[in-house]
């Protein structure tokens, strides 16, 4: 249920500042003839509390006057296909101070005074629509962790899009260093609209997180459903979740390194063949990975993982796929395997790679997917297809280095 700012009268020196849990009321912000979407929604009419009449798609907050690490929130909001821009998306963020505390100032003209049961979001907050590119930028000032630590340092984000479908509320922004944010609460996110988690990188003294929005992702009773006939994978717009597989060739030979904790941060293809194989195409597009690895450099990591549960043998495994290395003269991509795609000891099982598929191509940029492909052929037009999307989804922000905590 969606997090909001709730101070109680009798504490006003504490949780007044600090909290952002609220209570349901029944949203005043929009019309009764629009399709309620994303379950409960509490205080959502907080979302057009002093809106103004111009909005563009970039933003500058009140905490930018603050002391403390300036950053730039952007990306691109896509339509659910997870690939077409969206224009004219309404975008509401506020959060707390570098303190952790949602305060109202009243010489702030965005500023929220508490209501009469002592709810804010505070000064810090804003509205951004998108370009006819889909992009939006706020540029605001890091948040702080509240004072109970018990919450991971957040920006609370509310999409309204141009049409019939009430606002809804989406995974906050995290960052992906807070030490709060460990194992157990990653694995616990919705992926309302995407991953939420921002990798940030450096560029002079500000810091940068992207993240690309996916309308209607995960979204419960969202009318709009993604079509794909078959599906394996992770979403787009979802982050791959860390797994172990035995490594039989490559870099990592003999161990069993998680690919996307060690390459996860710049481009990395994962090519996943199970219960179906045919090595003949297996061996064309592993021929056309590795010279595409070759060129790309130390910006593009390729892994194929092979996760036949039929008549599995770890040892049989490792010498197949080490033969098969050694036949190609395989120097970049590297061949791993898993014992099924349902396993759960490596924990391949919650990247939901479809076993029946005959392949499944997962691209990924900073550890999220940024495109994935059902069963291509080997042939020049699926080499060209997987060559262009790495291309685009190269941005400015692309090799820039990570922030020192980083």
């Amino acid at each position: 249920m969606k997090q909001l700012s709730q101070i109680g009268l009798f504490f006003t020196l504490c949780i007044f500042m600090t909290s952002c849990n609220g209570q349901t009321k029944k949203s005043q912000g929009t019309t009764n003839n629009q399709q309620s979407v994303g379950d409960a929604f509490e205080n959502s009419e907080f979302t057009y509390y002093g809106i103004p009449k111009t909005i563009s798609s970039i933003d500058t907050s009140a905490g930018w006057k603050l002391n403390g690490q300036k950053i730039l929130l952007t990306g691109i909001v896509y339509q659910i296909d997870g690939k077409t821009p969206a224009s004219d998306v309404l975008l509401y963020y506020y959060q707390t101070n570098t303190e952790g505390k949602y305060l109202h100032k009243a010489e702030e003209s965005r500023s929220m005074p508490p209501n009469e049961l002592g709810q804010t979001h505070g000064y810090i907050r804003g509205w951004i629509k998108t370009d006819k590119e889909g992009k939006y930028y706020i540029y605001t000032v890091r948040p702080g962790t509240y004072p109970t630590n018990d919450e991971p340092a957040h920006v609370h984000i509310t999409v309204k899009e141009p049409n019939h479908i009430k606002e809804y509320y989406i995974d906050d922004f995290v960052f992906d260093d807070d030490k709060i944010l460990n194992s157990a609460r990653r694995k616990k996110m919705e992926n309302r609209c995407g991953s939420g988690v921002l990798r940030m990188v450096q560029k002079g003294d500000l810091q940068i997180g992207e993240r690309n929005i996916i309308l209607g992702l995960n979204i419960p009773d969202y009318p709009k459903k993604p079509t794909n006939e078959i599906n394996s994978g992770r979403n787009i717009g979802e982050d791959i979740i860390s797994f172990i597989p035995y490594h039989a060739w490559g870099p990592d030979k003999g161990t069993r390194t998680c690919p996307i904790c060690k390459y996860g941060w710049y481009h990395g293809i994962l090519y996943f063949v199970g219960n179906k194989p045919n090595w003949d195409e297996i061996k064309l597009w592993l021929t056309f990975l590795e010279n595409e690895s070759k060129k790309r450099e130390k910006y593009l990591k390729v892994y194929f993982v092979y996760g036949n549960g039929k008549a599995y043998n770890k040892n049989d495994r490792e010498k197949e796929l080490a033969k098969l290395g050694k036949d190609l003269q395989l120097e970049k991509v590297a061949l791993t395997f898993v014992p099924s795609f349902s396993d759960s000891e490596s924990e391949i099982d919650l990247n939901k790679i479809n076993s029946e598929a005959e392949n499944t191509f997962i691209i990924y940029k900073r550890s999220r997917v940024v495109d994935k492909f059902i069963n291509l052929k080997p042939n020049q037009d699926s080499f060209n297809l997987l060559s262009t999307r790495l291309d685009q989804t190269i941005n400015e922000y692309f090799k820039l280095p990570k922030t020192e905590e980083e």
